[in-house]
């Protein structure tokens, strides 16, 4: 017997949309299993069947808009808690970097379903990326994702004398965390008090952690890329959209 799986899982699985978005399409009547529409949420199909989605779902797909946004400090990433401001609101026509290259034109409908794909801790500032577009954030967050994110951290030795070499490589492979062991991470001294993190996980304050972990306080730290995006020149509090030709 060939195992059945869930419609919108498989979509998901063939890089097509999001779970959420395949649900959306099934009830729309925008999907076909072997040339016939399924308009059933919860239908199953056998890895082998073909599927395919119509051409308003493509359409809808391409006007999900993506962007990245410089987090300031004191913004919450996701919704609003304890008082704090989250940092969709800062996604307004007035903050938009004046040199932004995309044509797309701004609008508050956007900002309907813009979800950030990944966190950024209220004390950490940087490269913040929000989506509509549920392949991106699957890309970015999903349970497979091997995305590199890189930050640069200023740090305080709190022992006497400086770091260890042999401490330095704990940092980059030797740390547990939570019960586990940290994937291997790339960390290097960008000057003598700062450090260059290259990390394919994120759990929660990890980077604080870490090195707290052998003897090192965190000043301050800045998200600079995700994958091959990188924040670039784009001033604090302001963003700008996700361009056609630019990939994570």
């Amino acid at each position: 017997m060939t195992d059945l799986l869930r419609l919108s899982k498989r979509m998901s699985e063939l890089g097509l949309c999001s779970r959420r978005e395949a649900d959306e399409w099934i009830a729309r009547g925008w999907v076909r299993v072997d040339g016939q529409v399924v308009s059933e949420l919860g239908s199953k199909v056998t890895p082998d069947q073909k599927v395919t989605v119509e051409r308003q779902a493509a359409a809808e797909q391409s006007k999900r808009v993506t962007v990245l946004i410089n987090k300031p400090m004191g913004y919450v990433s996701g919704q609003a808690e304890d008082g704090y401001t989250p940092a969709i609101a800062l996604i307004k026509a007035e903050n938009r970097w004046p040199d932004d290259p995309s044509p797309e034109q701004f609008h508050p409908t956007q900002l309907r379903s813009l979800v950030p794909a990944g966190r950024l801790d209220i004390d950490s500032v940087g490269l913040l990326i929000l989506t509509q577009d549920g392949r991106v954030a699957k890309t970015l967050i999903g349970q497979d994702t091997a995305i590199e994110k890189e930050y640069l951290v200023r740090v305080q030795y709190t022992k006497p004398g400086t770091l260890p070499e042999s401490e330095l490589k704990k940092l980059c492979f030797g740390l547990w965390m939570d019960g586990k062991a940290l994937l291997p991470a790339k960390v290097r001294w960008q000057n003598e008090d700062q450090l260059s993190f290259t990390l394919r996980e994120g759990k929660k304050r990890q980077i604080r952690r870490m090195c707290d972990m052998v003897g090192l306080k965190v000043l301050g730290l800045k998200r600079v890329r995700i994958g091959k995006v990188k924040l670039g020149d784009l001033p604090v509090g302001q963003w700008r959209y996700l361009r056609p030709d630019e990939q994570f």
